[in-house]
């Protein structure tokens, strides 16, 4: 029988693949010796120092070991750098479940702040309601504050301008002639076949129509001229009834409908005050909007004029942050809007964490320098949202948006981006001289790791990717500073109750 031989192997191809074979052994139980070694140099440091007493370190550091000195706890701590909360004291921090975040790489983007204010949109926040023809106020349907959507009832106007009630007039007239000439056309078609009347009358009559049909068309679009849309003119002409009574309804803030003015006796739906003998409100339309009456400036039995404003509205669902860039920072703006950086907008809340509104874009910017100031205006887009509905005893509604004009806000433009970053949260880490420190999540214990700080603002910490922190473990992103200072309490150090803040 054969016997197997092992292949030649040269040493050296051996010795490299233990070598890897240790280096991927160490990398993937680096949890472990890691901070066994950071205990073992900051062990050495202290004796040299004689700030400690390697024989109290090592009582500190057996408290789970047994008699054979294997660690039972299944992590390997160093008292000096670890530290266990209690239930109570990570509820005391803040320190919750989903605060415990895995360390992942990102993009990160420096900015800066710039001062802002919320604003209206020119010429789409406010929207005025006018008459188009005078007359006298007999209903308002509507209060001030009200909110009310598109196509409701705001106003029943009774029609006194003159000129309307004669160019009606006329309009009619001019109806019945034609209708007569007509019926006299038709007889004399009739008569001139049979040769009883001679054809020039008939023609004759023919060219009249013709003349009846144009002032017709004429006094058309003068009622047109007057306000009047195209189905009230047709009403007109099918019931020979005068239009006596306006119906003013909310408009459309992204569309324009005739309908706007209505006749009376067709379906509406009133902003409040419902009487029970109104007809069924129609369908709701798809493209309402609600809309506050931010001014109403008539009353009933108030005599209009002809393009007098009735009330203003303010559509509130989209509005304007005004931001004022300095002049050194002109540069950095016009490269963040065509990146297409997103812009973030910073709400200051008294006594709470401000309110944080992310990935808004640049609308425009100015294109002129103030030359007080020498500040560039630019706009961000907002969007808004209806936070409270209150409906009073009298079927009115009011509502409040989330954001309002005036209101002060901050805005952070991104001026240079970072690529495989590790972003934490300012009370993820604590500093104290010139280290810094965040903690790790290790079993039921957090270990404390020093990393180096890159970047830092009012808002978050840009941790260098340097082996420090590893994709996937667990951190505090909260209770940093706390944790620090117990774990000086725990080695009997001096507290100083202003690390890891600036002032």
């Amino acid at each position: 029988m054969k016997k197997f031989r092992l292949p030649n192997v040269p040493p050296k191809v051996i010795g490299w693949g233990v070598a890897i074979i240790v280096v991927l052994c160490g990398y993937a139980f680096r949890s472990t010796w890691i901070p066994a070694t950071e205990a073992w140099v900051e062990r050495t440091i202290a004796q040299f120092r004689g700030g400690s007493d390697e024989s109290e370190d090592h009582a500190e550091g057996d408290e789970h070991a047994d008699d054979d000195g294997h660690d039972h706890s299944g992590h390997a701590h160093y008292e000096a750098t670890s530290l266990e909360l209690s239930a109570q004291a990570r509820r005391n921090i803040g320190l919750t479940p989903d605060l415990l975040r895995e360390v992942k790489l990102q993009t990160f983007r420096r900015s800066i702040t710039v001062p802002a204010m919320i604003v209206e949109r020119p010429g789409r926040t406010q929207i005025q309601v006018a008459t188009p023809m005078t007359g006298v106020i007999t209903h308002v349907h509507a209060v001030t504050g009200e909110s009310v959507d598109s196509g409701t009832l705001l106003f029943q106007i009774r029609l006194t301008h003159e000129d309307l009630v004669q160019a009606q007039t006329e309009f009619l007239k001019t109806i019945g002639e034609l209708e007569v000439e007509r019926r006299e056309i038709k007889r004399l078609t009739d008569a001139t076949s049979t040769g009883a009347v001679a054809k020039i009358k008939l023609i004759e009559r023919q060219y009249e129509e013709e003349k009846l049909t144009a002032h017709l068309r004429a006094q058309q679009e003068a009622l047109r001229l007057h306000g009047l849309s195209e189905r009230q003119v047709q009403q007109i002409a099918s019931e020979r009834r005068l239009l006596r009574e306006l119906q003013i309804a909310v408009p459309f803030p992204d569309r324009h409908s005739d309908d706007e003015l209505k006749l009376t006796g067709s379906a509406v739906r009133r902003a409040a005050f419902q009487e029970a003998a109104l007809q069924p409100p129609p369908a709701p339309e798809p493209e309402k909007a609600p809309l506050v009456i931010s001014d109403l400036k008539v009353h009933k039995g108030q005599a209009v004029a002809a393009g007098e404003t009735l009330c203003v509205l303010s559509d509130m669902r989209q509005l304007y942050i005004e931001g004022q860039a300095f002049e050194q920072d002109m540069e950095l703006l016009e490269h963040a809007t065509n990146q297409g950086w997103p812009i973030t907008a910073i709400q200051p809340t008294h006594g709470n964490e401000p309110v944080v509104i992310e990935n808004l874009q640049v609308a425009y910017l100015d294109n002129r320098v103030n030359a007080e100031t020498r500040a560039l205006k630019f706009f961000v887009g907002l969007p808004n949202s209806i936070v409270r509905t209150v409906r009073s005893e009298d079927g009115q509604r009011f509502i409040g948006w989330r954001f309002k004009p005036g209101q002060r806000m901050q805005l952070r433009i991104p001026v240079e981006e970072w690529a495989n970053r590790i972003v934490l949260p300012v009370d993820a880490v604590a500093k104290e001289g010139a280290e810094y420190f965040v903690f790790m999540e290790n079993g039921d214990h957090f270990d404390r790791r020093t990393v180096h700080v890159e970047y830092r603002d009012q808002f978050n910490v840009v941790v260098a990717n340097d082996g420090s922190l590893f994709e996937g473990d667990v951190v505090a992103f909260t209770g940093a500073h706390q944790m620090q200072m117990a774990l000086k309490n725990k080695s009997g150090g001096a507290v100083d109750p202003h690390a890891g803040h600036n002032h």
